[in-house]
């Protein structure tokens, strides 16, 4: 379980396909506070570490159903992936609940400089049925981008808009986010239980 407060952007330094497996392997400032079979989210997607082999590096693998709903299939080397340790029970939630489960991806369509602020808009495709298992986004609600716990705006039936300050900007992947890039989804888990409730009444 994460939180989506995103500890690190970090740099991917490996990429190894064994199969239809994705082997990724990234430099990170804290692996000496890491542990085989620790769970990572990675642009919003839980993986496990392991590898760790003392040189500043770790490696999780993705394996093809990963791959297939995320946009870890899709990264190079030097790109930045946003890192997120599990929760702990005694901390604060400071985003939101966040699963590490992606539902789908997003294009972004759209970045506007607001001079102080950035907005970015993202377009996605979720059947109707899903949509009303609350596989969607509402205004003031919340959404993962990349892992990232986000507010909407300007939610609409096939597309939101977020706005992101410096830090996060500076602090996370969005800083490479442009129009056409792809990014993982995860809806809000409280927002599907509600809708589900309702095929029960």
């Amino acid at each position: 379980m994460f939180s989506g407060i995103v500890e690190k952007a970090i740099e991917v330094v490996n990429l190894q396909h064994e199969d239809t497996n994705l082997h990724i392997t990234m430099k990170c400032p804290f692996c000496d506070e890491l542990r085989i079979d620790q769970s990572i989210a990675h642009n919003g997607v839980c993986l496990t570490v392991v590898k760790l082999p003392g040189d500043g590096t770790y490696t999780v693998t993705a394996i093809k159903e990963t791959l297939d709903r995320s946009n870890l299939g899709l990264l190079k080397i030097s790109d930045l992936v946003n890192i997120e340790r599990s929760m702990r029970l005694d901390d604060r939630l400071d985003g939101h609940i966040v699963q590490g489960h992606v539902d789908t991806t997003a294009i972004c369509t759209e970045v506007v400089n607001l001079d102080g602020s950035w907005k970015y808009t993202f377009k996605y495709s979720i059947p109707v049925e899903m949509a009303r298992k609350g596989y969607m986004t509402v205004e003031k609600g919340s959404v993962a981008v990349n892992g990232v716990s986000l507010t909407v705006c300007e939610s609409e039936k096939d597309s939101f808009a977020v706005n992101i300050i410096p830090y996060t900007h500076d602090n996370t992947n969005f800083c490479d986010i442009k129009a056409g890039t792809v990014v993982n989804l995860e809806f809000d888990i409280i927002g599907k239980y509600l809708a589900r409730l309702n095929d029960f009444k």
